[in-house]
């Protein structure tokens, strides 16, 4: 590609249709239409069906985790958790994460604190803890970002260390290891996402994990009276069913799950090749398990290295049909209804003025990588005319 053929400079794009950032892992039409016309064939579509109690044992058996209570997406998770754990007061959670983590609080009545992250893991910043102590705190939720984890150890000695409740946000954890096992059993409880952009995909959906029963019970109470099992007291419930199409999508997936996060894993260790050879742009390698998802391509972008800023990178590689995003943005303590929130949290506000996520998954290939890292590398070589041009728009 001739360095003057960027297409944010009038150029043919790099790209004929637009490469997204999500996993969007999806089975053949073959084996799609049979699981829908078995749902067809059974008349059954939703009230906790045969796939979804297939689904669930099979996520047991996988995940190696007494429960699993399957919900339709995991901002329903969150919610019923915050009210099966019996939460009250105020909950520590990172500001750098999605939206629906803070709001699953809110929703429950309950005040997020909000906590700064680790600069290189991107991950809770356990010694800012203390400060954030006081007598209405009643948990802490852990996010565990990128396809890598918290120090779940440590994260675990303080909630005992105070008498407080933890539990996780695992959206981007799922299939993730430990040294003592897969993510999903750690704290009270862990909540899944199967959203498409997520490597196990219900297209829609996910899932509470624990290992107490009593707390299980609370879950499947709240979620509907279809498959709640023993009856329990529980505040409110909702209408968090997952459907059986959700299921058998999920089914599938989990199916495809080694293999998907095989080829995660080579794209993302191509990414590192070809971008460890850019100036300012750093890939961050999820931390804390043995055994990671690669659910993400996070990077930062460092302005005054690389010559562009991070929304500038964002819009050349717009241009080129490359969708890359910034993530998170902005952060949490800046958003409505919290933003009135005095924490100073400077890593946080810093990681969403220069993170970006760039494409993996399955509308991505080898070819694609060095493609798109390509571009990226005559963006930055070519900086200072971009800049100037991007400049002149109003970018």
């Amino acid at each position: 590609m001739n360095k003057t053929n960027l297409a944010i400079l009038g150029g043919r794009p790099a790209f004929a249709q637009s490469i997204p950032v999500g996993q969007l892992y999806f089975p053949s039409w073959a084996r799609y239409e049979k699981a829908m016309r078995g749902i067809f064939d059974r008349q059954y579509y939703t009230n906790h069906g045969p796939l979804v109690q297939k689904l669930e044992n099979s996520l047991q058996e996988f995940l190696g985790v007494k429960h699993v209570i399957c919900v339709t997406n995991a901002t329903i998770g969150l919610m019923m958790a915050a009210d099966a754990l019996e939460l009250s007061g105020k909950v520590i959670l990172p500001s750098f994460t999605f939206i629906a983590s803070a709001q699953s609080l809110s929703w429950a009545g309950i005040e997020p604190v909000f906590c700064d992250v680790e600069p290189d893991t991107h991950q809770m910043a356990i010694e800012q803890l203390d400060a954030l102590m006081d007598d209405d705190v009643s948990a802490i939720m852990g996010v565990n970002l990128w396809g890598g984890a918290c120090n779940l150890g440590d994260l675990d000695l303080f909630a005992k260390e105070n008498n407080i409740k933890l539990y996780f946000d695992s959206a981007h954890a799922f299939g993730c290891e430990v040294s003592a096992g897969k993510i999903a059993k750690f704290g009270s409880l862990e909540v899944f996402s199967f959203h498409a952009t997520k490597i196990l995909s219900a297209t829609e959906g996910g899932s509470v994990c624990t290992n107490d029963d009593e707390l299980a019970a609370r879950l499947r109470n709240i979620r509907s009276s279809y498959g709640a099992g023993k009856p329990v007291p529980v505040v409110r419930t909702s209408n968090g069913r997952m459907s059986e199409a959700q299921a058998a999508i999920a089914l599938m997936s989990l199916e495809d799950f080694s293999e998907n996060r095989q080829n995660n894993e080579v794209l993302f260790n191509l990414y590192e090749k070809y971008l460890n050879k850019i100036p300012g742009i750093s890939l961050i390698k999820p931390t804390g398990v043995t055994v990671s998802n690669y659910q993400y391509v996070v990077c930062e972008i460092d302005e005054n290295k690389f010559g562009l800023s991070r929304d500038q990178l964002i819009s050349a590689l717009k241009a080129e049909n490359v969708i890359a995003r910034r993530y998170f943005y902005p952060g949490v303590h800046h958003t409505v209804g919290y933003e009135n929130n005095k924490t100073s949290l400077p890593v946080t506000d810093q990681l969403c003025s220069t993170c970006i996520q760039l494409p993996i998954g399955a509308m991505v290939d080898e070819g694609k990588v060095e493609k798109i890292c390509d571009l990226i590398s005559q963006i930055q070589e070519m900086a200072d005319s971009l800049t100037t041009h991007l400049n002149g728009r109003g970018a």
